[in-house]
């Protein structure tokens, strides 16, 4: 029952609807099904099958709202959980930033369901898992590893007749890879929407060969290094950095994108000219729902264009205040990039570090963005354009919006996370001090 069609879950939402005696009603319906399995030391220790299916229901009288969730879906029950959204509404304050419910919006359909995907089996993830471990069973290297496939739906529906649906699957892959010294490690992560994209050998071969390539690390002298940022890597900054890209939070001078004086940064070049950054919920290699929670069309958004700030996202409330059209932010970036493969990169650096990813990532101070962390499972010293041997650890302390204005060189961009991530090749990126971790 986890997976509705969207007819299923319109029929259901309607029902909910005929309840309320509230002035104002939303619903939203989620409900997944998808399996996994987890290993260490190379041999499977867990696995599952999960199926959920739940109903919020928010109840509005004036500007007083109360949400109650519920996962039976029996017509006492349903009536039950309006009640209690009901009762809960009226014991709550008023919410001085209320905004009234949107009436019907006109949403794309975004490819975000594969079928194939959909249809994985117990039997179809073991194989998978199989071909991970016989690589790091054949080199005599440890594995740890992490293999999660999902099929979910999202509907949302309120009194003023909006309604949305979304159907989506996912495939998910991390393995970390060591020598049984315990001296060197690799790490690969991979996620996609579609089965086909995901090659858990290919994956589990470089995770290999960054742990023994990793091993007998050499220690070298912290300072600004010109780096190769693998795709990881590099997502692992801009994750942080997109936190930034509200609206609000630049307007009352609490991020990076506030501007002295007041007001914001967009208009302005923060970055590398060669730094072009959109969402799309369209695009195929990372489809996203076209609509936000709270029922706001997302659309194709440019960012950052030729480095200069675009656009900033705006809540239903806050633009409003400001007079301007809502603008959700969606986690389907796509950064774009060149041509040249991490290779190429390599073989184009005098001197730098290439970084497999970063970790333990923490803020320093969000005015500038600085970011403090560590590099992890494969950091390597290159010299006239091939990897001479690995490095111990560096803790960095840089932030993104420097590192984007430091950008040297883009590869093709990749799918990493929920976004499309090119290699980077980045001049003057600070290391501080050493790690003895691996």
């Amino acid at each position: 029952m986890a997976i509705l069609s969207k007819e299923e879950a319109q029929a259901i939402l309607k029902k909910v609807l005929s309840f309320s005696k509230a002035d104002s009603c939303e619903l939203s319906l989620n409900g997944s099904d998808g399996g996994n399995i987890r290993y260490a030391r190379n041999a499977v220790s867990t696995a599952g099958q999960i199926s959920k299916m739940s109903l919020a229901v928010s109840s509005t009288y004036g500007k007083k709202t109360g949400m109650a969730t519920i996962n039976e879906f029996d017509d006492e029950s349903l009536k039950k959980v309006v009640a209690r959204s009901e009762e809960l509404a009226k014991l709550a304050p008023e919410n001085p930033e209320f905004m009234p419910l949107l009436g019907p919006q006109q949403y794309a359909d975004a490819p975000t369901f594969n079928a194939k995907t959909a249809a994985i089996t117990p039997d179809s993830r073991a194989e998978m898992v199989g071909k991970s471990l016989q690589v790091s069973k054949a080199a005599k290297l440890e594995a740890a590893g992490f293999l999660e496939n999902s099929t979910w739906f999202n509907a949302i529906m309120n009194s003023k007749n909006l309604f949305a649906y979304n159907k989506s699957t996912d495939i998910s892959f991390s393995v970390t890879v060591r020598n049984q010294e315990g001296t060197g490690s690799g790490y690969i992560e991979q996620r996609f929407n579609d089965l086909d994209k995901m090659d858990t050998l290919a994956l589990s071969k470089i995770a290999a060969s960054k742990a023994t390539g990793s091993a007998g690390a050499k220690a070298i002298e912290p300072g600004k290094y010109t780096v190769i940022l693998e795709p990881l890597a590099a997502s692992d900054m801009l994750g942080n950095m997109f936190r930034g890209f509200d609206a609000r939070s630049a307007d009352e001078g609490r991020s990076f994108m506030s501007k002295k004086g007041g007001g914001t940064r967009i208009g302005e070049q923060l970055f590398s000219e060669n730094v072009n950054i959109y969402s799309d919920p369209m695009n195929p290699d990372v489809p996203t729902a076209a609509w936000s929670n709270d029922g706001v069309p997302v659309n194709k958004t440019q960012w950052i264009e030729n480095g200069v700030v675009k656009n900033l996202s705006y809540s239903r409330y806050w633009a409003e205040q400001k007079g301007v059209k809502p603008l959700p932010f969606n986690r389907s970036i796509v950064m774009e990039g060149g041509n040249q493969s991490l290779e190429d990169l390599i073989k184009s650096t005098e001197k730098g570090i290439l970084v497999t990813r970063f970790w333990y990532i923490r803020s320093v101070d969000p005015q500038t963005l600085l970011l403090t962390g560590l590099t992890r499972d494969g950091t390597f010293y290159i010299e006239n354009g091939e990897i001479k041997f690995p490095v111990k650890n560096f803790r960095f302390n840089e932030s993104p919006v420097i590192m984007l204005n430091n950008v040297e060189a883009l590869g093709k961009p990749v799918r990493t996370g929920s976004g499309m991530i090119p290699p980077m090749k980045i001049r003057d990126f600070t290391f501080t001090s050493l790690s003895d971790a691996i």
